[in-house]
Order: structure tokens, then sequence, then C-alpha cells
């Protein structure tokens, strides 16, 4: 099973949603602005992905800021409490599979390296950038 943490409003995770659909697989979608993460939901995530707190802070949306979030010396709890209370700080897509976990951002094409099937013929992303070739392999960049 394939679980992304979406946002339909964000292009870098529709790119990622249209990836993994490229293997066929219909994924488990949650759309964490509706469904928010609790506090601990997300200490959970950041374990799994292996990556600190304040990386899964999006940290360039305006309320960072106006929490005091950006500031270096705000604990890791500080940010999930933030995190959990305002979904919207929570950077995303987020994608787990059998094979691991990747936050991908700022590049979809990182949910890859983490699909257990393989990509069944081309995919651009939104802007027209080739990411997958006509036979289903990955365009280097």
């Amino acid at each position: 099973t394939v679980t992304i943490y979406h946002n339909p409003n964000c292009s870098t995770s529709r790119n990622t949603l249209g990836l993994i659909r490229n293997t066929g697989e219909e994924p488990v979608i949650v759309e964490y602005l509706k469904t928010p993460l609790t506090k601990n939901e997300l200490r959970a995530l950041v374990g799994r992905l292996g990556i600190s707190v304040r990386d899964l802070l999006r940290a360039k949306e305006k309320i960072a800021g106006e929490l005091g979030l950006t500031d270096p010396s705000a604990s890791d709890e500080a940010l999930l409490e933030a995190m959990a209370a305002h979904p919207i700080l929570m950077n995303r897509p987020v994608v787990i599979t059998g094979k691991g976990a990747k936050l991908c951002r700022p590049d979809s094409e990182v949910v890859l390296d983490i699909l257990e099937k393989p990509q069944r013929g081309a995919f651009a992303k939104e802007d027209g950038t080739r990411v997958v070739d006509e036979h289903g392999q990955r365009v280097p960049k």
C-alpha cells in the first residue's frame, strides 16, 4: 500500500500523486488539511522519514513567522504543536510505501526511489518537465 499526505492545491503534491498513479497503484490519500495529524502522529512521521522536525515544517507559510517558528530556538515540541494546530505548516507531500518514506519536496520525482511498482509509461510534470520516458524509465536531469 502507498500512502500520500496530500494537498490538492500544491503542484508538487499533484505531480507526486500522478507519478504514483502512473504505476497503476491507487494510493491511500490523506488530505491532511481536512484530517490533521496529531502531535504524536507527526512525531512518528518525522521518525519514519528520518528527518528533523524542522525539516517537516513549511517555514515559508506566513503563520510560521507569526508564531515565531522560524526562530532557530523554537523547540521541536513547539513545532509539532503548531503543525498539529495549523496543518498548513506541514511540508508536503509525504509518501510512505513498503520501501520507505520520503518528503517529496522540492522534487516530486524523489517518490520514484520508494515506489515498488515500475512506471507504466511517460510522465511529465504539470509544467511540462519530462520525468519518465515512454518506456517507464526515469529521465536524467
